[in-house]
């Protein structure tokens, strides 16, 4: 991956995880296919090297209006001139998925608008971490489209059918205080404080061992019909991980010295 030719997004790789900010200024961090591939590569080398993910937009000292923004949708230039053809390629859709399926956690680091295919990109992480300024919506039906990439099942599935409809058929945007209220964003903070929280959700996953989280994760999105087969088979799976003997001989040994006989 060489992210020396990375121009809409800029990159924090860490032993642990990889910071990816989304970075086009002037158009308020539309997505445009030059960004979806660029986030296409960055999904192959996580999917060759799994670390966590955080994603995240601009503040509002790197906006050119001031206001921050996490991305503000699709780009329309290139999207008013996409036809049946490209509907049919799945554009957005499959990077989010892709996202989704990243074998570690991904992070939406949120502030300011996300609208469109931006709240879509945020509907896609495991984790939403926002602030008060967030406006999250998907208003593409006044645009004579739709929320094709995720909106229209996803966000039935974090927040449930009523107010799901409110966004996606009657326009209704939420604020950062509303997103946390039904829990579609998991943490709530000030803008300043955003990066750091989700560095300590980063901390709290890292803690964790890495192969018992990413079998979960997988676990986690199978059917409902596939338990408790596959739950058995995962467990038999860890259940002979080194990291299992490692962790379980440490923790015994923390409770040894702490009830000595």
């Amino acid at each position: 991956m060489n992210i020396k030719e990375f121009t809409t997004v800029s990159i924090d790789e860490q032993k642990d995880r990889m910071v990816v900010a989304l970075m086009r200024p002037a158009v308020r961090n539309a997505i445009d296919q030059k960004m979806v591939d660029e986030l296409h590569e960055i999904c192959r080398h996580l999917e060759q090297s799994p670390k966590i993910l955080i994603i995240t937009g601009m503040t509002g000292k790197q906006a050119p209006d001031g206001e921050a923004v996490f991305a503000s949708g699709a780009d329309i230039g290139e999207l008013r001139n996409r036809r049946r053809e490209s509907g049919l390629l799945g554009i957005n859709a499959m990077l989010f998925h892709r996202l989704a399926l990243l074998p570690l956690p991904v992070i939406a680091a949120i502030d300011g608008f996300a609208l469109g295919g931006g709240a879509e990109l945020a509907y896609a992480a495991d984790f939403r971490i926002g602030t008060p300024h967030v406006k999250l919506g998907n208003p593409e039906p006044g645009l004579g489209i739709m929320a094709a990439a995720g909106g229209t099942w996803r966000l039935a599935e974090l927040v449930g059918e009523p107010l799901a409809k409110e966004i996606l058929l009657a326009g209704r945007v939420l604020s950062g205080e509303e997103c946390h209220e039904v829990r579609l964003i998991n943490d709530l903070v000030a803008s300043e404080e955003l990066m750091p929280r989700a560095h300590e959700w980063a901390d709290r996953i890292s803690r964790s061992d890495p192969f018992a989280v990413r079998v979960t994760k997988a676990v986690f999105r199978m059917p409902r019909e596939s338990h408790p087969e596959v739950d058995t088979l995962a467990q038999a799976l860890l259940f002979e991980s080194e990291q299992k003997f490692e962790r379980m001989d440490a923790f015994l040994a923390r409770r040894s010295s702490s009830f000595p006989s």
